[in-house]
């Protein structure tokens, strides 16, 4: 378990641009000039207390070895992070906000994540939030590293707070003629009181049918009933046995369902703005998932798809990389972001 964080600190105070990274499964190109930092040896667990549901880690751990020793105990990451399988670590995850299907029911990284330790631009050891969920002391340094694409500091320990596993999932497959009809039926199942564990809505690019994916956990005893009462309001369906049900959401996580050369482009939105967006993603494959919140659409021709989504006004960014710049879409200027990186990074080392 590395210990010694002073190697990390003295390599960003002598570099003019640094990038961390982890087992690179979402790493761009590293760009000339910039110095790479390996934060893999950086990996293990800290503390864990599994009767008061926090574990503290170093941030190259890999996701698939918390994950392991959680279950061990029957608990679980409840945001449902991207690519475990591939080597994803807890500070990459937490970086690119690589959160799952199943963050419908609990929500995302975010609201888990409670406390940060981080390196800023002066080569200066930061600590934010806590090791205990009822910490509300100081800066919210750990709100600020989700999503900031290590921009804004390099992550060496991060603290979550965790959940009870469900002892077991079914998932309703809805077959329907077309997105639409898919749109239509989402209202009544998000504002159902079921306790859905995750909604996604998958377009065939040959067809252009949709099916709806409707996932519950929990007690093995209450599912078959509580997934009655959701087939009555979707008026159709067929449970999927259940080992096609743990394929299809580990596919989802895994991103299996690419073909060779396509880049994931994570395009967040609401359920409103998904016509507009899949007009133009015709023969493409693409999955509308978190409740519609999230579109997820494989591509081999990044600049058309930046095209689109600066057409529309949306953001994208290519979580699973097979060629270009991970940075695609349009982005609004945010004042208040860009005087946070000026505070912690003043002359611009952690920049894309």
């Amino acid at each position: 378990m590395a210990t010694d964080l002073r190697d990390l600190q003295e390599a960003v105070r002598e570099s003019a641009r640094v990038r961390a990274h982890g087992a690179c499964t979402k790493c761009a190109p590293i760009q000339e000039g910039v110095r790479a930092l390996d934060l893999s040896a950086y990996s293990g667990v800290i503390e864990y207390h599994p009767t008061e549901f926090v574990i503290t880690a170093w941030a190259g751990t890999p996701v698939a070895e918390v994950q392991d020793l959680l279950a061990r105990h029957g608990q679980y990451l409840p945001f449902d992070p991207l690519l475990a399988e591939r080597g994803a670590t807890l500070g990459g995850t937490v970086a690119a906000n690589a959160c799952g299907p199943e963050r419908y029911r609990y929500g995302g990284a975010r609201d888990f994540l409670i406390g940060v330790r981080l390196i800023d631009g002066n080569g200066a050891l930061i600590q934010g939030g806590g090791k205990v969920v009822k910490n509300a002391a100081g800066f919210d340094y750990p709100k600020l590293m989700v999503g900031s694409l290590g921009t804004l500091g390099i992550l060496t320990e991060v603290t979550f707070k965790v959940f009870p596993k469900p002892e077991a999932y079914t998932t309703l497959r809805v077959a329907l003629p077309s997105l639409g009809d898919a749109l239509a039926l989402l209202p009544t199942l998000t504002n159902c009181p079921y306790d859905l564990n995750a909604i996604d809505i998958l377009v065939d690019p040959e067809d252009e049918r949709a099916t709806l994916f409707i996932r519950v956990g929990g007690l093995a005893a209450g599912l078959p009933q509580r997934m009655a009462r959701v087939r009555a309001l979707c008026g159709a369906g067929e449970l999927m046995d259940e080992a096609d049900e743990a394929a299809f959401w580990h596919a989802a996580r895994a991103f299996t369902w690419l073909h060779a050369g396509e880049s994931a482009v994570k395009v967040p939105l609401t359920p409103a703005r998904i016509p507009a967006l899949d007009a133009h993603l015709r023969g493409l494959q693409r999955r509308y998932s978190v409740g519609g919140n999230v579109a997820w659409i494989a591509t081999d021709d990044l600049a058309r798809l930046d095209a689109i989504l600066k057409s529309l006004a949306l953001a994208g960014l290519v979580l699973v990389n097979a060629q270009g710049d991970p940075r695609i879409g349009w982005r609004r200027p945010n004042p208040f972001a860009e005087r946070v990186a000026r505070a912690l990074d003043p002359e611009g080392k952690f920049r894309l």
